[in-house]
């Protein structure tokens, strides 16, 4: 009885063990909400092409896609691929394993030198098209797309158009079909170009619409590659998805109701910064540092016509006020309250620091009620000039409809038949005396002329 006793106590104590490595990894295999990653390095977003002469041209209308946009970090040279069924592939890919260069975005176009028999041994050899080859195809693919993600890179595959001739244009759709599985299983992202290079009755064309809709030649002589309208064209394709999901990202990223991307930049430039040893210094204004005596004055900041900044705001000189307070025993104590954040205008400061002066806040104006004809009437506000007896006496009559609106705002009755009338039943307009339209006149009939 003790011998299965045991076994049972170091069963849950192995299960207890490995227990926190599970959640672990599986925290680290979390990827988040979007396809890629909310927070690169350095904010900027590097994306490397992968392939063969496919993703050389492909680079190119990739990067005058990308040439207005700041997000992206287009690197200039594609990663050479020639080909997935090279015996050397095994190679390549540990060598991208070990690069250290951080990849956000991983556009992979590749199958020129792939449309031949995979050579297994000396002797035995796998003929394209078969499941022999779609098996060992579809596993050199699955080992390319987890090289890339394991690097941390949001994959976009681009798939192969319709080739010219039959003998090429099989192996290529057929390759086609192996990645777009591999891409489902795998998550991720497989970019269709067949009918966007295709003519209507979805057959091989020369010729299409570039971007701006106009019949170009974008294919080669041979009917592999294409021309240069061909890969600004294909590079589209590319861009839509990749702005979608960068801009899917960024708004992930933002912090609900912070305001635009603009005005978060200005609040961070703005932001209070630690010190170990003179605690909070207040507001930081880019390109100026207060100094330490400025930070230790009480008096309070005089607003000039050189205090605002671009976004026509007064600054704040001090990001200190101090507070002048009795306490219940009679003595005078000063309060020093720091204000790291928001930024207090300077005239805002000196209306709480200031003493008390017997300045006196101005008096409200009355309201003159002036009816201009047409059912317009003009408000007006006036101040009198010095307070007195019967200054403020107003000028308004309470029986005045507008008087009734404007100022105690009560609702006049309404009148019977008029459209904001909601009695039930409806009163004749004739009982109240409200006369009906009159009908419009007949036509004259004239005689025809003899």
């Amino acid at each position: 009885m003790r011998m299965p006793a045991l076994l049972a106590m170091i069963v849950m104590l192995a299960a207890l063990v490995a227990l926190p490595v599970a959640t672990a990894s599986a925290q680290e295999d979390f990827s988040g909400t979007t396809y890629i990653t909310p927070y690169p390095e350095g904010d900027t977003y590097r994306l490397q092409v992968y392939g063969d002469a496919f993703a050389e041209g492909l680079l190119g209308g990739l990067t005058d896609a990308f040439s207005g946009d700041t997000r992206l970090q287009l690197q200039r040279r594609h990663r050479s691929l020639p080909g997935l069924i090279r015996p050397d592939l095994e190679d390549e890919l540990r060598a991208e394993e070990a690069n250290r260069e951080p990849v956000h975005v991983a556009v992979v176009m590749i199958g020129v030198n792939d449309r031949y028999n995979i050579r297994i041994s000396a002797r035995d050899r796998f003929v394209v098209g078969t499941d022999d080859w779609r098996e060992e195809y579809g596993k050199r693919v699955d080992r390319l797309i987890k090289t890339l993600k394991k690097r941390g890179a949001a994959v976009y595959w681009v798939g192969q158009p319709l080739m010219r001739r039959p003998d090429a244009n099989e192996p290529a759709q057929v390759m086609n079909d192996v990645v777009r599985e591999k891409a489902y299983l795998n998550g991720i992202k497989y970019i269709d170009i067949t009918a966007q290079f295709a003519d209507d009755a979805g057959n091989y064309t020369p010729y299409g619409p570039d971007l701006a809709g106009k019949q170009r030649l974008v294919r080669e002589a041979d009917g592999v590659l294409f021309t240069w309208a061909g890969y600004r064209k294909l590079a589209h394709f590319v861009e839509r998805d990749i702005k979608r999901d960068l801009t899917q990202a960024r708004n992930d990223r933002s912090i609900p109701l912070a305001g635009a991307e603009t005005e978060q930049k200005r609040i961070a430039a703005q932001r209070p910064r630690r010190e170990p040893e003179a605690g909070w210094k207040g507001t930081v204004t880019p390109g100026k540092e207060k100094t330490a005596a400025s930070s230790k004055t009480d008096a309070a900041p005089v607003p000039s016509a050189a205090g605002f900044d671009a976004f026509g705001e007064q600054k704040a000189d001090n990001g200190r006020i101090s507070l002048k307070t009795v306490s219940p025993g009679g003595r005078e104590e000063t309060v020093v309250l720091e204000l790291p954040r928001p930024a207090i205008a300077a005239a805002v400061i000196q209306l709480i620091t200031r003493k008390d002066t017997g300045d006196r806040p101005s008096q409200m104006g009355d309201v003159v009620a002036n009816d201009v004809g047409g059912g317009l009437v003009v408000l007006s506000s006036v101040t009198p000039a010095a307070p007195g007896p019967g200054g403020g006496a107003r000028r308004v009559s309470p029986g005045q409809p507008y008087y009734q609106v404007w100022i105690k705002g009560e609702r006049l009755p309404p009148r019977p038949g008029r459209a904001d009338d909601f009695a039930w039943p409806r009163v004749d307009p004739e009982i109240v005396g409200i006369p009906e339209p009159r009908p419009a006149r007949p036509p004259l009939k004239t005689a025809p002329r003899s």
